[in-house]
Protein backbone atom coordinates (compact mmCIF):
# COMPACT_ATOMS: atom_id res chain seq x y z
CA UNK A 1 0.00 0.00 0.00
CA UNK A 2 1.53 3.65 -1.10
CA UNK A 3 2.61 5.41 1.66
CA UNK A 4 1.36 8.49 0.85
CA UNK A 5 -2.44 7.31 0.49
CA UNK A 6 -4.25 8.77 3.36
CA UNK A 7 -5.19 6.29 6.42
CA UNK A 8 -8.45 6.96 8.04
CA UNK A 9 -9.76 5.49 11.49
CA UNK A 10 -13.30 4.51 11.25
CA UNK A 11 -14.31 6.23 14.38
CA UNK A 12 -14.13 9.20 12.28
CA UNK A 13 -16.63 8.31 10.38
CA UNK A 14 -19.49 8.04 12.40
CA UNK A 15 -22.37 10.20 11.54
CA UNK A 16 -20.18 12.11 9.35
CA UNK A 17 -22.08 14.06 6.45
CA UNK A 18 -22.37 12.85 2.86
CA UNK A 19 -22.45 15.51 0.32
CA UNK A 20 -22.68 15.68 -3.77
CA UNK A 21 -20.35 17.31 -6.06
CA UNK A 22 -22.68 20.28 -6.13
CA UNK A 23 -22.41 20.89 -2.06
CA UNK A 24 -26.30 19.31 -1.16
CA UNK A 25 -26.05 17.21 2.07
CA UNK A 26 -27.43 13.63 0.91
CA UNK A 27 -27.28 11.81 4.68
CA UNK A 28 -25.13 10.85 6.95
CA UNK A 29 -22.33 7.92 7.42
CA UNK A 30 -23.80 4.81 9.66
CA UNK A 31 -21.76 1.86 9.24
CA UNK A 32 -19.39 0.72 6.39
CA UNK A 33 -19.68 -2.35 4.76
CA UNK A 34 -16.60 -4.73 4.21
CA UNK A 35 -16.16 -8.48 3.17
CA UNK A 36 -13.26 -10.67 4.44
CA UNK A 37 -10.91 -12.28 2.28
CA UNK A 38 -8.64 -15.39 2.12
CA UNK A 39 -5.36 -15.86 4.00
CA UNK A 40 -4.55 -12.98 6.00
CA UNK A 41 -5.34 -10.45 2.76
CA UNK A 42 -6.65 -7.40 4.72
CA UNK A 43 -10.87 -7.15 4.26
CA UNK A 44 -12.27 -5.43 1.36
CA UNK A 45 -14.46 -2.32 2.22
CA UNK A 46 -17.06 -2.47 -0.37
CA UNK A 47 -19.29 0.40 0.38
CA UNK A 48 -21.04 3.25 3.27
CA UNK A 49 -24.24 2.89 4.57
CA UNK A 50 -25.67 5.62 4.29
CA UNK A 51 -29.09 6.77 6.37
CA UNK A 52 -30.95 9.68 4.27
CA UNK A 53 -32.77 12.10 5.28
CA UNK A 54 -35.85 10.07 4.85
CA UNK A 55 -34.50 7.83 7.55
CA UNK A 56 -33.98 5.03 4.38
CA UNK A 57 -30.34 3.29 4.62
CA UNK A 58 -28.65 2.76 1.32
CA UNK A 59 -26.05 1.07 0.14
CA UNK A 60 -22.96 3.38 -1.23
CA UNK A 61 -20.29 2.03 -3.34
CA UNK A 62 -16.89 3.12 -2.68
CA UNK A 63 -16.42 3.50 -6.05
CA UNK A 64 -19.16 6.19 -6.01
CA UNK A 65 -16.89 8.37 -3.54
CA UNK A 66 -14.96 11.18 -4.71
CA UNK A 67 -13.11 12.07 -1.33
CA UNK A 68 -13.13 11.79 2.58
CA UNK A 69 -11.58 14.50 3.75
CA UNK A 70 -12.54 17.37 6.45
CA UNK A 71 -14.95 15.36 8.23
CA UNK A 72 -17.07 15.15 5.23
CA UNK A 73 -17.68 12.43 2.59
CA UNK A 74 -18.07 13.49 -1.12
CA UNK A 75 -19.87 11.23 -3.99
CA UNK A 76 -20.25 11.29 -7.47
CA UNK A 77 -23.95 12.93 -6.75
CA UNK A 78 -25.30 8.78 -8.20
CA UNK A 79 -27.02 7.12 -5.79
CA UNK A 80 -29.20 4.20 -5.80
CA UNK A 81 -31.98 4.45 -3.16
CA UNK A 82 -32.50 0.68 -2.47
CA UNK A 83 -32.57 -0.17 0.65
CA UNK A 84 -29.73 -1.71 2.06
CA UNK A 85 -29.48 -5.12 3.39
CA UNK A 86 -26.84 -7.08 4.67
CA UNK A 87 -25.62 -10.40 2.58
CA UNK A 88 -24.50 -13.38 4.09
CA UNK A 89 -20.49 -12.52 3.16
CA UNK A 90 -20.66 -9.20 4.34
CA UNK A 91 -19.36 -7.38 7.93
CA UNK A 92 -20.49 -4.45 9.01
CA UNK A 93 -17.45 -2.35 10.23
CA UNK A 94 -19.32 -0.82 13.09
CA UNK A 95 -21.92 -3.09 14.01
CA UNK A 96 -19.42 -6.28 13.93
CA UNK A 97 -16.15 -5.73 13.89
CA UNK A 98 -15.59 -3.05 16.87
CA UNK A 99 -15.26 -4.37 20.00
CA UNK A 100 -14.44 -7.85 18.68
CA UNK A 101 -11.99 -10.31 20.73
CA UNK A 102 -8.89 -11.34 18.32
CA UNK A 103 -5.59 -12.96 18.71
CA UNK A 104 -1.97 -11.92 18.22
CA UNK A 105 -0.64 -14.28 15.60
CA UNK A 106 2.32 -14.07 16.59
CA UNK A 107 1.79 -14.64 20.64
CA UNK A 108 -1.46 -16.15 20.66
CA UNK A 109 -2.64 -13.36 23.26
CA UNK A 110 -6.28 -12.07 23.07
CA UNK A 111 -7.08 -8.01 22.03
CA UNK A 112 -10.41 -6.56 21.63
CA UNK A 113 -10.35 -4.62 18.43
CA UNK A 114 -11.24 -0.64 19.09
CA UNK A 115 -10.72 0.78 15.64
CA UNK A 116 -10.11 -0.17 12.27
CA UNK A 117 -8.44 2.24 9.55
CA UNK A 118 -9.06 2.26 5.91
CA UNK A 119 -6.96 3.26 3.04
CA UNK A 120 -7.72 3.55 -0.98
CA UNK A 121 -4.95 1.18 -3.31
CA UNK A 122 -2.64 2.95 -5.50
CA UNK A 123 -3.51 3.89 -9.00
CA UNK A 124 -7.02 1.51 -8.11
CA UNK A 125 -10.37 2.44 -6.60
CA UNK A 126 -10.71 -0.55 -4.66
CA UNK A 127 -10.58 0.76 -0.73
CA UNK A 128 -9.15 -1.85 2.09
CA UNK A 129 -9.10 -2.04 5.73
CA UNK A 130 -5.68 -1.84 6.54
CA UNK A 131 -4.90 -1.73 10.08
CA UNK A 132 -6.38 -2.74 13.28
CA UNK A 133 -6.32 -0.62 16.62
CA UNK A 134 -6.52 -2.99 19.86
CA UNK A 135 -6.21 -3.01 23.52
CA UNK A 136 -4.59 -5.95 25.35
CA UNK A 137 -6.68 -7.74 28.26
CA UNK A 138 -10.44 -7.85 28.28
CA UNK A 139 -13.00 -5.51 28.80
CA UNK A 140 -16.54 -6.11 30.10
CA UNK A 141 -20.39 -4.05 29.86
CA UNK A 142 -18.89 -2.87 34.00
CA UNK A 143 -15.07 -2.72 33.80
CA UNK A 144 -12.60 -2.09 31.12
CA UNK A 145 -9.15 -2.88 31.49
CA UNK A 146 -6.79 -0.47 30.61
CA UNK A 147 -4.12 -2.49 29.28
CA UNK A 148 -1.57 -1.39 26.51
CA UNK A 149 -2.88 -0.10 22.99
CA UNK A 150 -1.52 -0.76 19.64
CA UNK A 151 -2.00 -0.33 16.03
CA UNK A 152 -1.26 -3.58 13.84
CA UNK A 153 -1.19 -4.33 10.21
CA UNK A 154 -4.42 -6.58 9.75
CA UNK A 155 -2.53 -9.36 9.15
CA UNK A 156 -0.90 -9.52 12.66
CA UNK A 157 -4.29 -10.72 13.81
CA UNK A 158 -6.91 -13.82 13.54
CA UNK A 159 -10.22 -14.44 14.75
CA UNK A 160 -12.22 -12.06 12.28
CA UNK A 161 -14.12 -14.73 10.72
CA UNK A 162 -14.75 -16.56 13.99
CA UNK A 163 -18.56 -16.80 15.41
CA UNK A 164 -17.84 -15.01 18.66
CA UNK A 165 -20.38 -15.33 21.97
CA UNK A 166 -20.50 -12.15 24.41
CA UNK A 167 -19.06 -9.64 21.81
CA UNK A 168 -18.44 -6.86 23.87
CA UNK A 169 -20.24 -3.08 22.82
CA UNK A 170 -17.83 -0.19 24.24
CA UNK A 171 -16.21 1.21 21.09
CA UNK A 172 -19.72 0.96 19.42
CA UNK A 173 -21.79 2.93 21.77
CA UNK A 174 -18.62 5.26 22.08
CA UNK A 175 -18.99 5.83 18.19
CA UNK A 176 -22.87 6.56 18.66
CA UNK A 177 -23.11 8.41 22.03
CA UNK A 178 -23.47 12.05 20.80
CA UNK A 179 -27.12 10.17 18.82
CA UNK A 180 -30.74 11.00 19.56
CA UNK A 181 -31.87 7.83 21.60
CA UNK A 182 -34.65 7.78 18.23
CA UNK A 183 -31.33 7.85 16.07
CA UNK A 184 -29.82 5.04 18.57
CA UNK A 185 -32.97 2.94 18.20
CA UNK A 186 -32.80 2.85 14.60
CA UNK A 187 -28.54 1.73 14.87
CA UNK A 188 -29.84 -1.10 16.91
CA UNK A 189 -32.69 -1.80 14.99
CA UNK A 190 -30.34 -2.42 11.90
CA UNK A 191 -28.18 -4.72 14.16
CA UNK A 192 -27.80 -8.78 14.33
CA UNK A 193 -30.31 -9.98 17.39
CA UNK A 194 -26.89 -11.52 18.42
CA UNK A 195 -25.28 -7.68 18.11
CA UNK A 196 -28.48 -6.19 19.62
CA UNK A 197 -28.43 -7.89 22.66
CA UNK A 198 -25.19 -7.20 23.71
CA UNK A 199 -25.23 -3.80 22.62
CA UNK A 200 -28.62 -3.22 25.07
CA UNK A 201 -26.77 -4.90 27.90
CA UNK A 202 -23.98 -2.18 27.71
CA UNK A 203 -26.08 0.42 27.56
CA UNK A 204 -27.03 1.96 31.10
CA UNK A 205 -30.95 1.63 32.39
CA UNK A 206 -31.82 5.28 31.35
CA UNK A 207 -30.35 5.11 28.19
CA UNK A 208 -31.71 1.75 27.23
CA UNK A 209 -35.23 2.73 28.64
CA UNK A 210 -34.74 6.03 26.36
CA UNK A 211 -34.26 3.37 23.31
CA UNK A 212 -37.05 0.92 23.89
CA UNK A 213 -39.06 3.94 24.27
CA UNK A 214 -38.31 4.51 19.97
CA UNK A 215 -38.17 1.05 18.66
CA UNK A 216 -40.86 -1.53 17.17
CA UNK A 217 -42.57 -3.66 20.05
CA UNK A 218 -40.89 -6.59 18.25
CA UNK A 219 -37.56 -5.04 19.16
CA UNK A 220 -38.74 -4.24 22.61
CA UNK A 221 -40.55 -7.68 23.60
CA UNK A 222 -36.80 -9.42 22.11
CA UNK A 223 -34.39 -6.87 24.31
CA UNK A 224 -36.40 -7.32 27.13
CA UNK A 225 -36.04 -10.83 26.47
CA UNK A 226 -32.48 -11.17 26.71
CA UNK A 227 -32.43 -9.57 30.29
CA UNK A 228 -32.18 -10.55 33.52
CA UNK A 229 -35.79 -10.01 35.43
CA UNK A 230 -34.23 -8.02 37.73
CA UNK A 231 -32.15 -5.52 35.18
CA UNK A 232 -35.76 -5.70 32.93
CA UNK A 233 -37.36 -4.27 35.98
CA UNK A 234 -34.83 -1.36 36.59
CA UNK A 235 -35.50 -0.70 33.09
CA UNK A 236 -38.77 -0.68 32.94
CA UNK A 237 -39.16 1.95 35.88
CA UNK A 238 -37.14 4.16 34.07
CA UNK A 239 -39.12 4.15 31.03
CA UNK A 240 -42.09 6.65 30.82
CA UNK A 241 -44.80 5.10 32.58
CA UNK A 242 -47.72 4.75 29.44
CA UNK A 243 -44.47 3.12 27.29
CA UNK A 244 -43.89 0.44 30.29
CA UNK A 245 -47.29 -0.26 29.99
CA UNK A 246 -48.13 -0.63 26.41
CA UNK A 247 -44.68 -2.65 26.19
CA UNK A 248 -45.82 -4.80 28.96
CA UNK A 249 -49.27 -5.52 27.59
CA UNK A 250 -47.39 -7.24 24.82
CA UNK A 251 -45.98 -9.60 27.24
CA UNK A 252 -47.06 -12.76 28.43
CA UNK A 253 -49.65 -12.31 31.52
CA UNK A 254 -47.39 -14.54 33.85
CA UNK A 255 -44.08 -12.48 32.75
CA UNK A 256 -46.21 -9.19 33.70
CA UNK A 257 -47.23 -9.94 36.86
CA UNK A 258 -43.35 -11.18 37.67
CA UNK A 259 -41.81 -8.08 36.33
CA UNK A 260 -44.26 -5.65 38.55
CA UNK A 261 -43.82 -7.25 41.00
CA UNK A 262 -39.81 -6.87 40.53
CA UNK A 263 -40.54 -2.82 40.36
CA UNK A 264 -40.79 -0.69 42.91
CA UNK A 265 -44.38 -0.60 44.41
CA UNK A 266 -44.68 3.44 43.46
CA UNK A 267 -44.01 2.85 39.68
CA UNK A 268 -45.53 -0.71 39.31
CA UNK A 269 -48.62 1.01 40.87
CA UNK A 270 -48.70 3.74 37.90
CA UNK A 271 -48.23 1.14 35.55
CA UNK A 272 -51.16 -1.06 36.46
CA UNK A 273 -53.28 1.92 36.44
CA UNK A 274 -52.36 2.95 32.68
CA UNK A 275 -53.14 -1.06 32.00
CA UNK A 276 -56.73 -0.86 33.60
CA UNK A 277 -57.49 1.10 30.43
CA UNK A 278 -58.52 0.59 26.96
CA UNK A 279 -55.19 1.10 24.54
CA UNK A 280 -56.83 3.70 22.54
CA UNK A 281 -58.23 5.71 25.00
CA UNK A 282 -57.08 8.90 26.86
CA UNK A 283 -56.51 6.55 29.61
CA UNK A 284 -54.18 4.17 27.61
CA UNK A 285 -52.42 7.11 26.20
CA UNK A 286 -52.10 9.53 29.09
CA UNK A 287 -48.43 9.74 31.61
CA UNK A 288 -49.14 9.90 35.17
CA UNK A 289 -46.16 12.38 35.75
CA UNK A 290 -46.96 15.42 34.68
CA UNK A 291 -45.67 18.72 35.87
CA UNK A 292 -48.32 19.09 39.24
CA UNK A 293 -48.06 22.21 41.33
CA UNK A 294 -50.69 22.99 43.85
CA UNK A 295 -52.33 26.70 43.99
CA UNK A 296 -49.80 28.55 46.39
CA UNK A 297 -47.25 27.75 44.09
CA UNK A 298 -45.54 30.97 42.10
CA UNK A 299 -44.44 31.67 38.74
CA UNK A 300 -40.84 30.72 40.02
CA UNK A 301 -41.49 27.48 41.39
CA UNK A 302 -42.89 26.55 37.88
CA UNK A 303 -40.03 27.55 35.63
CA UNK A 304 -38.08 25.69 38.09
CA UNK A 305 -40.26 22.64 37.19
CA UNK A 306 -39.92 23.29 33.49
CA UNK A 307 -36.48 22.91 33.76
CA UNK A 308 -35.68 19.63 34.36
CA UNK A 309 -34.11 18.03 31.08
CA UNK A 310 -35.44 14.82 31.79
CA UNK A 311 -39.17 16.10 30.84
CA UNK A 312 -39.80 15.62 27.61
CA UNK A 313 -40.78 19.10 25.29
CA UNK A 314 -44.65 18.47 25.37
CA UNK A 315 -44.32 17.59 29.21
CA UNK A 316 -42.60 20.62 29.65
CA UNK A 317 -44.79 22.83 27.77
CA UNK A 318 -47.20 23.39 30.66
CA UNK A 319 -48.24 22.89 34.10
CA UNK A 320 -50.94 21.52 35.89
CA UNK A 321 -52.47 23.50 39.51
CA UNK A 322 -54.18 21.06 41.75
CA UNK A 323 -55.32 20.58 45.21
CA UNK A 324 -53.00 18.15 47.04
CA UNK A 325 -52.54 15.35 47.03
CA UNK A 326 -49.71 16.88 44.16
CA UNK A 327 -49.19 13.05 42.58
CA UNK A 328 -51.54 11.34 40.09
CA UNK A 329 -54.66 11.23 40.80
CA UNK A 330 -54.90 14.51 42.85
CA UNK A 331 -57.01 16.31 44.86
CA UNK A 332 -59.54 19.20 42.70
CA UNK A 333 -57.62 20.02 39.15
CA UNK A 334 -57.90 23.72 38.94
CA UNK A 335 -56.52 24.39 35.76
CA UNK A 336 -53.57 25.08 33.35
CA UNK A 337 -50.85 27.49 33.01
CA UNK A 338 -48.67 27.20 29.81
CA UNK A 339 -44.77 28.10 29.73
CA UNK A 340 -45.20 31.00 27.65
CA UNK A 341 -47.80 32.70 30.59
CA UNK A 342 -45.13 31.80 33.45
CA UNK A 343 -42.28 33.53 31.01
CA UNK A 344 -45.10 36.90 31.27
CA UNK A 345 -45.51 37.02 34.52
CA UNK A 346 -43.04 38.10 37.48
CA UNK A 347 -41.67 35.02 39.10
CA UNK A 348 -43.60 35.72 42.63
CA UNK A 349 -46.78 35.68 40.65
CA UNK A 350 -49.01 32.80 42.32
CA UNK A 351 -49.82 30.14 39.17
CA UNK A 352 -53.66 29.86 40.87
CA UNK A 353 -54.31 34.01 40.05
CA UNK A 354 -53.06 33.08 35.94
CA UNK A 355 -54.97 29.94 34.91
CA UNK A 356 -56.64 29.05 32.44
CA UNK A 357 -59.59 27.46 33.96
CA UNK A 358 -61.48 27.10 30.82
CA UNK A 359 -59.57 24.43 29.04
CA UNK A 360 -61.36 21.65 28.47
CA UNK A 361 -59.98 18.44 29.71
CA UNK A 362 -60.50 14.65 28.28
CA UNK A 363 -62.46 11.65 30.10
CA UNK A 364 -60.11 8.72 30.33
CA UNK A 365 -62.42 6.74 28.32
CA UNK A 366 -62.20 9.49 25.18
CA UNK A 367 -61.62 7.35 22.50
CA UNK A 368 -58.11 8.47 20.39
CA UNK A 369 -60.03 10.17 17.75
CA UNK A 370 -61.78 12.06 19.84
CA UNK A 371 -58.23 12.78 21.46
CA UNK A 372 -56.94 13.68 18.29
CA UNK A 373 -59.72 15.77 17.31
CA UNK A 374 -59.02 17.98 20.87
CA UNK A 375 -55.07 18.40 19.99
CA UNK A 376 -56.53 20.02 16.38
CA UNK A 377 -59.11 22.43 18.51
CA UNK A 378 -56.89 23.86 20.77
CA UNK A 379 -53.40 23.73 19.13
CA UNK A 380 -52.05 22.13 22.23
CA UNK A 381 -49.06 19.51 22.62
CA UNK A 382 -50.57 17.59 25.78
CA UNK A 383 -53.78 17.83 27.43
CA UNK A 384 -55.01 17.05 30.89
CA UNK A 385 -57.18 13.57 31.76
CA UNK A 386 -59.85 14.38 34.93
CA UNK A 387 -62.34 11.86 35.70
CA UNK A 388 -65.65 12.34 37.30
CA UNK A 389 -64.83 13.60 40.19
CA UNK A 390 -62.17 16.34 39.17
CA UNK A 391 -59.07 14.70 39.82
CA UNK A 392 -56.15 14.62 37.73
CA UNK A 393 -54.97 11.47 36.25
CA UNK A 394 -52.33 12.43 34.03
CA UNK A 395 -51.54 14.09 30.84
CA UNK A 396 -51.72 12.69 27.33
CA UNK A 397 -48.63 14.56 24.77
CA UNK A 398 -49.02 14.91 21.52
CA UNK A 399 -46.59 12.36 20.33
CA UNK A 400 -48.27 9.52 22.00
CA UNK A 401 -51.06 10.15 19.63
CA UNK A 402 -48.87 10.09 17.02
CA UNK A 403 -47.81 6.45 18.24
CA UNK A 404 -51.29 4.91 18.14
CA UNK A 405 -52.44 7.10 14.80
CA UNK A 406 -49.56 6.15 12.56
CA UNK A 407 -48.96 3.20 10.90
CA UNK A 408 -47.90 -0.03 13.25
CA UNK A 409 -44.29 -0.34 10.76
CA UNK A 410 -44.50 3.76 10.57
CA UNK A 411 -40.88 3.53 12.40
CA UNK A 412 -39.90 1.57 9.23
CA UNK A 413 -41.01 3.45 6.73
CA UNK A 414 -39.53 6.87 5.66
CA UNK A 415 -40.44 10.28 6.72
CA UNK A 416 -41.49 11.25 2.71
CA UNK A 417 -40.94 8.06 0.74
CA UNK A 418 -43.89 5.44 -0.13
CA UNK A 419 -43.39 2.20 -1.01
CA UNK A 420 -46.30 2.55 -2.92
CA UNK A 421 -45.28 5.45 -4.56
CA UNK A 422 -43.45 4.56 -8.40
CA UNK A 423 -40.12 5.36 -7.34
CA UNK A 424 -38.85 6.54 -10.60
CA UNK A 425 -41.81 9.64 -10.39
CA UNK A 426 -40.19 10.99 -7.07
CA UNK A 427 -36.41 10.77 -7.23
CA UNK A 428 -35.02 10.38 -10.98
CA UNK A 429 -35.00 13.48 -11.64
CA UNK A 430 -31.58 15.01 -13.45
CA UNK A 431 -29.62 17.02 -10.99
CA UNK A 432 -27.19 19.63 -12.26
CA UNK A 433 -27.12 17.29 -14.79
CA UNK A 434 -26.32 13.96 -12.65
CA UNK A 435 -28.80 11.15 -12.41
CA UNK A 436 -30.36 9.54 -8.93
CA UNK A 437 -30.23 5.90 -10.12
CA UNK A 438 -32.92 4.15 -9.05
CA UNK A 439 -32.20 0.66 -9.69
CA UNK A 440 -34.17 -3.00 -8.87
CA UNK A 441 -30.73 -4.72 -8.24
CA UNK A 442 -27.44 -3.82 -6.68
CA UNK A 443 -24.88 -1.54 -7.95
CA UNK A 444 -23.13 -2.80 -11.08
CA UNK A 445 -19.78 -1.66 -10.52
CA UNK A 446 -16.75 -3.66 -11.59
CA UNK A 447 -13.58 -2.82 -10.45
CA UNK A 448 -11.07 -1.32 -12.20
CA UNK A 449 -10.17 -2.24 -16.00
CA UNK A 450 -6.42 -2.39 -14.70
CA UNK A 451 -7.12 -5.23 -12.41
CA UNK A 452 -3.95 -8.00 -12.45
CA UNK A 453 -5.16 -11.68 -13.20
CA UNK A 454 -3.95 -12.73 -9.86
CA UNK A 455 -6.52 -10.06 -7.95
CA UNK A 456 -9.43 -11.23 -10.60
CA UNK A 457 -8.87 -14.90 -9.48
CA UNK A 458 -8.66 -14.37 -5.39
CA UNK A 459 -12.03 -12.37 -6.04
CA UNK A 460 -13.60 -14.64 -8.28
CA UNK A 461 -12.63 -17.78 -5.25
CA UNK A 462 -14.12 -14.90 -2.65
CA UNK A 463 -17.64 -14.59 -4.79
CA UNK A 464 -17.23 -10.96 -5.69
CA UNK A 465 -18.23 -11.80 -9.29
CA UNK A 466 -20.78 -14.18 -8.00
CA UNK A 467 -23.07 -11.98 -6.05
CA UNK A 468 -20.94 -9.91 -4.64
CA UNK A 469 -22.09 -6.04 -4.46
CA UNK A 470 -20.09 -4.85 -7.44
CA UNK A 471 -20.19 -7.76 -9.21
CA UNK A 472 -22.32 -9.09 -12.53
Amino acid sequence: MAAGAPRIFVSHLAGVAVFDPSGDQVGRVRDLVAMLRVGRRPPRLLGLVVELSTRRRIFLPMTRVIGIESGEVITTGVLNVRRFEQRPTERLVFGELLDRRVRLVESGEEVTVLDVSVQQRPARREWEIGRVFVRKGRSGTFRRTKGETMTLDWSAVTGFSLEEHGQGAESLLATFEQLRAADLANVLHHLSPKRRGEVAAALDDDRLADVLEELPEDDQIEILGKLKEERAADVLEAMDPDDAADLLAELPEDDVERLLMLMRPDDAADVRRLMSYEERTAGGLMTTEPIVLRPDATVADALARVRNPDLSPALAAQVYVCRPPDETPTGKYLGTVHFQRLLRDPPYTLVSSILEGDLQTLAPDAALPVVAGFFATYDMVAAPVVDESGSLLGAVTVDDVLDHMLPEDWRETEFHLHEDEPQDERLDEPQDGRLRELGDGREDDRGDEEDDAEDDQEDAREGVDEGGRDGT
